[in-house]
C-alpha cells in the first residue's frame, strides 16, 4: 500500500483511505473507528460496503465487549476470523444477529504508541483459518497510515471525531460508463420477459424495469426508493429481509420464492456487489397453469418464455407472505437475539448495568442511558452514560410519581416514547427541567411481575420511534429486567458461598522468627460455585513449620466443606508430629473412610528453620518452583504420589531439599498456570521466569505473579492460591 500523500486534517482524508484499503486488501466493505468516551468506546467515522440498517447496532462498541473489534484494540493485536462457523463459535452473539457466511479482519490503529481506534474490514464467503501473511501485512501498514492521519489531524488542532451517525462512502464503480453505455443497458433489460431490478445496499429500489414492476403488481413511479418488503404487503415476510441480508453480507447469490396475493408464485434472484444487488424476477416454475399474473408473461405461450433458469441452491420458499399482522423486522429479531445472549452473559448486577450503560443501549442509537432500580419506594441512579453527573443529582431519589414519566413507566409497567421535546412537556408539563435531549425513551423493567426499576433513553434530536423500534425497546426493557433480577440472585448466593469459602481459609498466618511468607487466593471470576483451594501454615515448635497447599476436586459448596475437612486433618496429624509422608497417608485413609466422592491434591513442606532445610512429599499436586538466591530458578522434581480418597493403602515418599536463606519457595495450584488453549507447561515456564525475575519483596513478588495470571485470562474460571516462603537472612 502506497504512503498516503494527502493533508490529515478533514475526515474525508479517513474516506479516501478506506477506499484504498478496500480497494488493496480485496475487501467488500469495512469501517475506521475511533476511541471516544475517554477511550471506553469505539465509534464508527466512516463506513463502507455495509448497509446503515445493519451497520448502525455495531457503529458503537464498548471496548470490554465480545468481539473481534473490540478484542483487537484492547489487547493490541490483529484479529482475524476466517473459516465459516468460526464467528459463531468465537464470538456467539454476533454470530447470532450475522448469520451469514463472511470473513472479518480487525486490527487496532496505531501511531506514536497510542491506540486512537480500530480498523475493521470484511471479505465474502468462507477463508481459511489463518490469515495469509501478505494479507496481514496490508492489514497492518494500512492500519498504521490511518493511525497516522488521526494523530496528524489531532496535531493539527482539528481532531476527527465520531459523530451521531458514520458517514456511509460509497465504494468505488469499477469502470465509469458513457450515458450511450447506460441507456444501452436500460434498453437491454427492458427487453427481456422477466423483471429486472436493482436495490442499493441499504434494500432500496434504485431501477426497476416496467416489466418487473407489472409482475410485482404496481408501478414504477411507486416502487422507485422503496423497500420491496416496505412497499408490498404480501413480500412483508422476514425470509425476503433475510435473503437480502445474506446476499448484503456473504456476496453469495441467493434466491426465494413468493407468492402473490392472486396465487401467481415469482421467483426472486439476487446477484450482490459492493454497490448493491441486482434482482431478477420471473415467473416461477411452480405457478400452476391457472395462474394469472395481469402482467408479461401470463398467457401459457410466454408462461414458457419465461421460464427461469434454475435458482441458486441457496433459495426459500414464502409459503404465504401477506397473511395476517406485519411480522416483525428480521434484523430486529436477529438484535433482540444478540441483546438476548449478551444478557445472559452478564453474571452480577455491575455487569448488567455496565452492559445496558456502555454497550447495549448505545446500539440503538441513543445519546445519553441512565438506569434506574426501585429501592423503598423510590428510584435509585444505578448507572449512567452521556448524562453529567450533576443532571442526575435531581432524578436520584425520585419517587414513583405519576407526575414523572420514569414514574409512570414503572407504576404502570408500560413503555413511554417521545419524539420531540413538545411531546414530552405536552404529557408531564412539570417533568424534570431541561437535559439538553429532544427525545426519549422510558422502559419500564418488571420482573416476575413486579417492578424493579426504569431505563432512559435520550436522543439529543428529535427521533421517530417506528413500530420496530418500539418493538426491540420493549423487549429490550424485559430482557434487562430479567438479566437484573437473575443477577442480584446470583450476587446473593455466590456472596454466601464466598462467605463460607473465606471462613474455612485461614484469617491470618502465624509469624515464626526466620520464615517470611506470604500468601494469596483469588476466586473464579465466573460461575457462582465456590472452589476448594486452600494453604496453611502451622507452627510445629520454635524452629519448625509446615506449610500445606491442595485442591479439591470440583467447584461446589461441598468441595468448599470438603477442603476445610482436608485442612482440619492435615492440621491435626502434623501438629501430632507425623512425618510428611505420614500426614498425606493419614489424611488420604481419612478421606476415603468418607467417601465424598471428590478427590484432592495436596503438597506438604516440612520447614527446618535450624538446619536449613525442608522435606516435602506429594499427592498427586503440582510441584513448587525454587528460586534460589542468586535469582536462578527451577522446578523441584517430586517423586509422584496418588491423590487423597482414591486409595486408602497408597504410600508417599518424601524428600529432602536444601532452603538457603533468601531463596524462595513457591506452592500454588494450577489455576496459576492453567487456563483453556493453554500449554500447562508452557505457563510453568512463564510462572518460573516470572518468579526468578520478580521483586525481593515478598508480598510486591506475591502480587506480581498473580496480576500476571489475571492478564493472561481476565475470566478466571479456576480458583487460583499462591503460597510463597523464604527464610530471612
Amino acid at each position: 500500500m502506497v504512503p498516503p500523500t494527502e493533508e490529515s486534517g478533514q475526515p474525508e482524508v479517513l474516506d479516501r483511505l478506506l477506499s484504498r484499503v478496500l480497494r488493496e486488501s480485496d475487501a467488500y466493505g469495512g469501517g475506521i473507528y475511533a476511541l471516544t468516551a475517554g477511550g471506553q468506546l469505539l465509534s464508527a467515522v466512516v463506513l463502507a460496503g455495509v448497509p446503515s440498517s445493519l451497520a448502525m447496532p455495531w457503529a458503537r462498541v464498548g471496548i470490554s465487549a465480545s468481539g473481534p473489534l473490540a478484542e483487537a484494540v484492547r489487547e493490541g493485536r490483529l484479529v482475524w476470523v476466517g473459516a465459516e462457523g468460526e464467528l459463531a463459535r468465537r464470538y456467539p452473539r454476533i454470530g447470532l444477529a450475522l448469520p451469514y457466511s463472511f470473513a472479518l479482519a480487525a486490527a487496532p490503529v496505531v501511531s506514536a504508541q497510542r491506540t486512537w481506534g480500530g480498523l475493521l474490514l470484511l471479505w465474502p464467503g468462507s477463508h481459511p483459518l489463518v490469515i495469509e501473511p501478505q494479507r496481514q501485512r496490508a492489514i497492518e501498514k494500512a492500519s498504521g497510515y490511518v493511525g497516522a492521519a488521526l494523530r496528524r489531524a489531532e496535531e493539527s488542532g482539528r481532531p476527527i471525531v465520531a459523530t451521531a451517525e458514520p458517514r456511509i462512502v460509497p465504494v468505488p464503480r469499477r469502470r465509469m460508463v458513457t450515458q450511450a453505455e447506460s441507456l444501452a443497458a436500460v434498453d437491454f433489460t427492458e427487453r427481456l420477459p422477466e423483471g429486472c431490478c436493482a436495490l442499493d445496499l441499504d434494500g432500496r429500489i434504485t431501477f426497476i424495469t416496467p416489466n418487473g414492476a407489472d409482475l410485482v403488481g404496481s408501478t414504477v413511479p411507486a416502487l422507485l426508493g422503496t423497500r420491496p418488503w416496505e412497499a408490498l404487503p404480501w413480500l412483508d415476510d422476514p425470509v425476503f429481509e433475510d435473503r437480502y441480508r445474506s446476499a448484503v453480507m456473504s456476496r453469495h447469490a441467493t434466491s426465494f420464492t413468493a407468492r402473490r396475493p392472486d396465487d401467481l408464485r415469482l421467483a426472486f434472484e439476487l446477484y450482490p456487489d459492493a454497490r448493491g444487488i441486482s434482482v431478477r424476477i420471473s415467473r416461477s416454475p411452480l405457478t400452476g397453469t391457472g395462474a394469472t399474473g395481469g402482467g408479461p408473461g401470463t398467457g401459457p405461450q410466454d408462461a414458457v418464455v419465461a421460464a427461469p433458469t434454475p435458482p441458486p441452491p441457496d433459495s426459500a420458499l414464502i409459503p404465504g407472505a401477506g397473511a395476517g399482522a406485519a411480522p416483525m423486522r428480521v434484523g430486529v429479531l436477529y438484535q433482540l437475539a444478540h441483546l438476548a445472549a449478551a444478557l445472559t452473559e452478564a453474571l452480577s448486577v455491575p455487569d448488567v448495568i455496565k452492559l445496558v450503560v456502555d454497550q447495549i443501549a448505545p446500539s440503538f442509537g441513543a445519546d445519553a442511558v441512565a438506569l434506574f432500580a426501585v429501592q423503598a419506594g423510590k428510584l435509585r441512579l444505578r448507572g449512567r452514560h452521556g448524562y453529567a453527573a450533576r443532571e442526575m443529582e435531581r432524578l436520584d431519589g425520585l419517587s414513583l410519581s405519576p407526575d414523572h414519566p420514569s414514574g409512570r413507566a414503572v407504576t404502570t409497567a408500560e413503555p413511554a416514547f417521545f419524539a420531540s421535546r413538545r411531546e414530552l412537556q405536552d404529557a408531564f408539563p412539570r417533568a424534570a427541567d431541561d437535559d439538553g435531549n429532544h427525545a426519549w425513551a422510558f422502559l419500564p423493567l418488571v420482573a416476575a411481575g413486579r417492578p424493579i426499576g426504569c431505563c432512559v433513553l435520550a436522543y439529543d434530536r428529535p427521533h421517530t420511534f417506528g413500530h420496530d423500534e418500539r418493538a426491540l425497546l420493549t423487549a429490550f426493557g424485559g430482557l434487562a429486567a430479567q438479566a437484573l433480577d437473575r443477577a442480584h440472585l446470583y450476587d446473593t448466593k455466590s456472596g454466601l458461598a464466598r462467605s463460607l469459602q473465606a471462613s474455612l481459609l485461614p484469617q491470618a498466618l502465624p509469624v515464626l522468627t526466620g520464615l517470611e511468607t506470604a500468601a494469596r487466593y483469588l476466586p473464579a471470576t465466573r460461575g457462582m460455585d465456590v472452589g476448594g483451594d486452600f494453604y496453611d501454615l502451622v507452627r510445629l515448635d520454635e524452629t519448625t513449620a509446615a506449610a500445606v497447599i491442595g485442591d479439591v476436586q470440583g467447584h461446589s459448596v461441598t468441595a468448599a466443606a470438603l477442603m476445610g475437612q482436608v485442612r482440619t486433618a492435615v492440621r491435626a496429624h502434623a501438629i501430632g508430629g507425623a512425618a510428611p509422608n505420614d500426614v498425606l497417608a493419614r489424611t488420604n485413609r481419612l478421606l476415603t473412610d468418607l467417601n465424598p466422592g471428590l478427590f484432592t491434591s495436596c503438597l506438604y513442606v516440612q520447614i527446618d528453620l535450624a538446619r536449613r532445610r525442608a522435606c516435602l512429599a506429594t499427592a498427586g499436586h503440582l510441584p513448587p518452583l525454587l528460586r534460589h538466591p542468586d535469582g536462578r530458578t527451577e522446578s523441584v522434581t517430586m517423586p509422584p504420589g496418588l491423590l487423597l480418597g482414591i486409595d486408602p493403602s497408597a504410600s508417599y515418599e518424601a524428600i529432602d531439599i536444601e532452603l538457603p536463606p533468601g531463596a524462595v519457595l513457591a506452592l500454588f495450584t494450577d489455576g496459576l498456570v492453567e487456563s483453556p488453549g493453554t500449554d500447562i507447561e508452557e505457563q510453568t515456564a512463564g510462572l518460573a521466569a516470572a518468579l526468578s525475575e520478580g521483586a525481593q519483596h515478598l508480598e510486591s513478588l506475591a502480587d506480581a505473579l498473580t496480576r500476571r495470571a489475571s492478564r493472561r485470562s481476565a475470566d478466571r474460571t479456576d480458583d487460583t492460591a499462591l503460597f510463597l516462603l523464604r527464610l530471612a537472612p
